[in-house]
């Protein structure tokens, strides 16, 4: 039986029978990329078979697994919408493609697993708490590999966690400076080299979840994701049954400074970073922003803190250009160094471009630390109001915030970073007037 599902005007989901004639989905799948291929399905289709998920169980058991694949007997037992590792589902697709990977290839998990257990927390069951990320996401092979061979379907992991070692030049020139002191298991020696703890995270969202943090219905949110991809996703509105959402979008990477069990841990001290990418200053150099600079004092301080017997986390996301991308943020640096590049436009310029001056919605940021069973923040790198209520919201406590030194800030960042201020960002110094953000401007092009 095939149906279709229609927006009612209260935002619920309605499903309507609008055809008799069942589908067989071993018949649809003989050949994935042939003639029977299968586009949709629909939650009353005769053969829908979804392997149960459970969001905020207790146990890994009974959550069960996130099955996004369509693959083998996925496109009957599939129970959350989207793509494995969203950004790179197309080079996945290319190589299947052009012949250079093979459609039945079996991954092999020998010696994969995490070099840390981290323990599970009471935040990774607590209703609300844990919404864009799979908690038990790290563990995939290992708690649920009999569950895909018995099904049949593919289940990879959205998580994966290593050791490392940084190797960053200003961090370099920090220790010659004296401003930090190599230890031998934070800061390795005199060239800099930091020891951390790696969490590379692929968001997956419990659709009513991130609805609620929004603010907005869930079939508000559904309707949202389905028109701005074009209808990438036609399960969205055809599977309401199905609530979880793997999106085409970057996610986090963790980097813990010192011993990661002692995160939870109320006695011992962390100082955290938050950071969105900004691939320009970040990797490139760009003295634009105080993006880099930033990311570099968060790094120091956290090592600091980890020295003297604490934590810190540097929390990376992939939000290039608060979320607009590097296209429009280019467009925007083009208006703002030819029509004057003043703090008093910095906003307005991104705005008259975008629409909107800022698209990161931090809402979702808390939910790495909450998995890490954090609780309190005693040293917060960061100015952003967004980010300092996003997390306070959400119940974790932050006792001091700590702006970027003056001496750290590149000459042609004072745009950004005053007009930021004036914003709402925090600080201890002076807040610009209208008036006076008038006169903080930065290099001009001439003649271009």
């Amino acid at each position: 039986m095939t149906s279709v599902c229609n927006q009612k005007h209260d935002d619920s989901l309605e499903i309507h029978e609008v055809s008799s004639t069942p589908i067989n989905v071993d018949k649809a799948t003989v050949d994935y990329f042939g003639e029977k291929m299968r586009l949709a399905t629909f939650t009353q289709d005769i053969d829908i078979d979804a392997i149960p998920l459970e969001w905020s169980a207790t146990t890994a058991a009974a959550r069960g697994p996130v099955v996004v694949s369509k693959y083998k007997k996925g496109m009957a037992k599939h129970n959350a919408i989207g793509a494995h590792a969203g950004p790179y589902s197309i080079y996945h697709a290319l190589s299947v493609a052009s012949k250079q990977l093979d459609l039945n290839h079996e991954p092999d998990y020998t010696n994969a697993h995490p070099p840390f257990n981290f323990p599970q927390q009471e935040q990774w069951s607590t209703p609300g708490k844990i919404v864009s990320m799979d908690p038990f996401g790290h563990m995939v092979p290992w708690i649920y590999g009999d569950i895909a061979k018995k099904e049949n379907v593919d289940i990879k992991p959205t998580m994966s966690i290593t050791k490392a070692v940084l190797s960053i030049p200003e961090i370099k020139e920090e220790v010659q400076r004296g401003n930090l002191i190599p230890d031998g298991k934070i800061v390795l020696n005199d060239q800099g080299e930091m020891a951390c703890t790696k969490i590379a995270v692929d968001p997956v969202w419990h659709l009513p979840g991130v609805a609620q943090r929004l603010n907005i219905s869930e079939a508000e949110l559904r309707k949202a994701l389905f028109q701005d991809t074009n209808g990438m996703y036609p399960e969205l509105i055809s599977r309401p049954d199905i609530k979880v959402f793997c999106p085409p979008i970057g996610g986090v990477t963790a980097y813990i400074f010192g011993d990661p069990s002692d995160l939870p841990k109320e006695d011992k001290r962390l100082a955290l970073r938050i950071h969105d990418e900004c691939s320009g200053s970040d990797v490139f150099l760009s003295d634009i922003c105080s993006c880099r600079c930033y990311l570099i004092f968060g790094l120091v301080e956290a090592a600091k803190e980890a020295q003297n017997g604490g934590n810190g986390l540097v929390c990376y996301y992939r939000k290039e250009g608060r979320c607009l991308g590097e296209v429009t943020k280019y467009l925007v640096y083009n208006a703002r160094k030819r029509g004057g590049d003043t703090a008093d436009e910095y906003f307005h310029r991104t705005e008259c471009i975008a629409g909107v001056k800022d698209a990161r919605f931090q809402e979702l940021m808390p939910d790495i630390l909450h998995w890490l069973g954090i609780t309190k923040i005693d040293k917060m790198l960061s100015m952003s109001n967004m980010k300092h209520d996003a997390i306070v919201d959400s119940g974790i406590t932050i006792d001091e915030r700590i702006e970027i030194p003056d001496y750290l800030l590149p000459a042609d960042s004072r745009v950004e970073i005053d007009a930021k201020i004036a914003a709402g960002y925090f600080t201890n110094g002076h807040v610009y007037t209208t008036e006076e953000l008038k006169k903080v401007e930065g290099r001009k092009w001439e003649g271009l």
